[in-house]
C-alpha cells in the first residue's frame, strides 16, 4: 500500500518502526534529510538502523552515534551520515563535524535536530516519535522536496 509522507503513522511495535525506516530508506535522495525527534527509547534508532541497513546491507554494523556524533556508510549509490546531536550545546558544533558536506555528497538522518536551533535543512521530513503505551506514534511532516511524496508501506 502506498501511503503518502506526511501524517500520523500508529505503530505496532518494534518490528513495525523498522518497516517505516526501510521504506523511508527508498524515497532518500542526495542533499535531503531525516530529522527524528522524541523522547529517549522511543525508536529514533530503530528506524535510522533500518534505514541505513536497507540502503547498504541487512547486516550493516550500525552503532549509535551518541559518542562519535556521527557515522558515515557508502549505500546503493547515495552516501549517508547519521548525525546524533543530543550531546551539542551549540548548533555550529553540528556544522563543524559536517553537516553541510554530508549533506553535498549524499543524504543525512538527524536524531536530536532540535540541537540545531531551526538551522534545519530545507529539504528534510520531520518525524517526531512518541510513546503510545507499548505502540509508538510517529508523525511524518514533509519540508521541501519531500513534500508530495509516498512511500511503499504496510505490515
Amino acid at each position: 500500500m502506498r501511503l503518502p509522507i506526511e501524517g500520523d503513522l500508529r505503530l505496532e511495535d518494534e518490528a513495525a518502526t523498522a518497516r517505516l525506516g526501510a521504506a523511508l530508506a527508498g524515497a532518500l535522495q542526495a542533499g535531503e534529510a531525516i530529522c527524528l525527534t522524541g523522547p529517549l527509547g522511543a525508536g529514533k534508532s530503530t528506524l535510522a538502523r533500518a534505514l541505513i541497513r536497507a540502503r547498504t546491507t541487512p547486516d550493516e554494523d550500525v552503532p549509535s552515534p551518541t559518542f562519535t556524533l556521527v557515522q558515515f556508510y557508502e549505500g546503493d549509490g547515495l552516501a549517508l551520515a547519521h548525525f546524533d546531536l543530543y550531546r551539542l550545546t551549540s548548533p555550529d558544533e553540528a556544522y563543524e563535524i559536517g553537516l553541510d558536506e554530508a549533506l553535498e555528497d549524499g543524504a543525512v538522518i538527524i536524531e536530536w535536530p532540535q540541537r540545531l536551533e531551526g538551522r534545519l535543512p530545507p529539504h528534510r521530513l520531520d518525524i517526531e516519535i512518541d510513546l503510545d503505551g507499548a505502540a509508538r506514534r510517529a508523525r511524518l511532516s514533509p519540508h521541501g522536496a519531500w513534500e508530495g511524496r509516498a512511500i511503499a508501506f504496510g505490515s
